[in-house]
């Protein structure tokens, strides 16, 4: 079962340098050079460890029946890149064996003429999709907060006061301890599931996990700081 909500244009193309002309995260962005440059690096060497023991020990399935959400990337030449066809083949698995009671493919437009959440569901038909299984696709985010935000406005029917079932964030190894930090702050019981079957040890991959690394302290620090000199602005970034 498939349902497609409506795609705003304002809303689903992905544009990374916008985050350049927000005051909010440069503000976030000095703190946290601050804090790398008072701490001589060691507390990014805190979030690198942080980031890496997650992704060595996330499992690749769970126990019973889970709302999965699937973290889309950015397409090329419309199609899934080898990380994005990697999360989907894990999602396709978990429909299979009936881990995934209800999908969310997340993702909207990333450049090309189509969503990552409908060049998702368009692999993963080609590959075959198991009789009765329910996906949705989610089309309106433009990068792993807004992600979260949609699917979870999906998930609670635009009631923000209804409880949200747990959910298994499903994404790239190197992806999991950001997206589960997005998860909390917003309010999800979110669990890890990690697309590859182990930890890849490659130049390229190891660059990616410090990349999330810095990303994932730019996120916490900003926040915590927030809180701390009661920037209420700043501190609704997240929520």
């Amino acid at each position: 079962m498939l349902r497609r909500p409506a795609v705003p244009p304002s809303l689903s193309q992905r544009n990374p340098w916008r985050y350049l002309r927000d005051a909010d995260v440069l503000h976030a962005a000095v703190v946290t050079l601050l804090a790398v440059g008072l701490s001589a690096g060691i507390a990014w060497l805190g979030c690198v460890v942080h980031v890496w023991r997650i992704a060595r020990r996330a499992p690749t399935t769970l126990p019973g029946r889970w709302v999965v959400l699937v973290f889309g990337q950015r397409l090329i030449a419309d199609e899934p890149g080898h990380d994005y066809r990697s999360r989907l083949a894990r999602a396709r698995v978990l429909l299979r064996e009936g881990v995934a009671g209800r999908m969310l493919l997340l993702g909207g437009r990333s450049g090309g003429t189509r969503s990552e959440a409908a060049a998702g569901h368009a692999w993963l038909r080609g590959q075959g999709l198991p009789a009765g299984a329910q996906v949705e696709l989610e089309q309106e985010s433009v990068d792993s907060l807004e992600n979260l935000r949609h699917a979870r406005g999906l998930l609670q029917g635009g009631d923000r006061s209804e409880v949200l079932p747990p959910v298994a964030l499903l994404t790239s190894r190197y992806h999991l301890a950001r997206c589960l930090l997005l998860a909390q702050r917003l309010g999800f019981d979110g669990h890890a599931l990690a697309a590859e079957d182990t930890l890849p040890h490659t130049p390229r991959y190891l660059t990616l996990l410090l990349m999330e690394a810095t990303y994932l302290m730019w996120i916490d620090l900003g926040m915590r700081w927030a809180q701390l000199i009661g920037h209420r602005r700043m501190a609704a970034r997240i929520r």
